[in-house]
C-alpha cells in the first residue's frame, strides 16, 4: 500500500501560486500608492487600468489557488508548535484567502458604482456588478482601503512568522515554500 502520509513541502504549482500572488499583491500597492500621488489624468488613468487588470488577475488566480488546494494537502505544520501558534498559523491562511477574494471583488464592485470599466489589460471588460451609485461607490472605495490596510498588516505578520521560524525555531516552514530549496533534516532524521 502506498504511503499517504501529507508533503514535507509545498510541491511546485503551489509555489508558483503563492510567489506569483505575492508579487501581484506587491505590484497592487506599488500601483495604488503611485497612481495616489498623481493628479487626475491620463497617467494616473493607466495606473488605475493597470491596477485594475492586476487585481483581476490576482482574483482568477486566487481562484485557482483555491481549487488546487482543495485536491492537494498541504504540509502539516511543525509538531513542536504551540496550539495557539497553529491557530494563528490557520486563521492568517483563512485571512488571506478571503482577503485575496475581497480585494479584487471590492475594487471591481467600487469601479461599477462609479460606472468605470474594469478592463483585463485591454482584452476585454468585465461587466459591471451593480450600478452607478454614488454613495456604493464611497462605502466601496472605504472598504478596498481598509481591506488593503488589513492585507498589508497580515502579509507583514506572515513575512515575520516565516522568518521566526528559520531563524529562531530553525524550523522547515520557510524552506518549504522556497523553489530550489532542501529540507534541513531533522532529529529524527538523523538518528536513523
Amino acid at each position: 500500500m502506498p504511503n499517504q502520509s501529507s508533503p514535507t513541502r509545498y510541491g511546485a504549482v503551489a509555489q508558483a501560486f503563492h510567489w506569483l500572488i505575492a508579487a501581484l499583491v506587491v505590484t497592487q500597492f506599488v500601483l495604488a500608492n503611485l497612481a495616489d500621488d498623481l493628479p487626475i489624468g491620463v497617467h494616473k488613468l493607466a495606473l488605475l487600468a493597470r491596477h485594475k487588470s492586476f487585481g483581476m488577475t490576482v482574483l482568477m488566480l486566487a481562484i485557482l489557488r483555491l481549487l488546487w488546494r482543495l485536491k492537494h494537502q498541504p504540509p502539516e505544520l511543525p509538531a513542536g508548535m504551540k496550539p495557539v501558534e497553529r491557530m494563528l498559523a490557520r486563521s492568517t491562511h483563512i485571512a488571506f484567502y478571503v482577503l485575496l477574494f475581497a480585494m479584487p471583488l471590492s475594487g471591481w464592485l467600487m469601479s461599477s458604482a462609479k460606472n468605470y470599466s474594469v478592463s483585463w489589460f485591454g482584452l476585454f471588460t468585465w461587466p459591471n456588478l451593480i450600478g452607478k451609485n454614488e454613495a456604493a461607490f464611497e462605502v466601496l472605495r472605504s472598504t478596498h482601503h481598509i481591506l488593503s490596510d488589513v492585507l498589508f498588516v497580515i502579509a507583514v505578520l506572515h513575512i515575520l512568522a516565516a522568518l521566526k521560524h528559520h531563524f529562531w525555531n530553525k524550523d522547515d516552514v520557510l524552506l518549504r515554500m522556497l523553489p530550489f530549496t532542501k529540507a534541513r533534516s531533522t532529529s529524527s532524521e538523523k538518528q536513523s
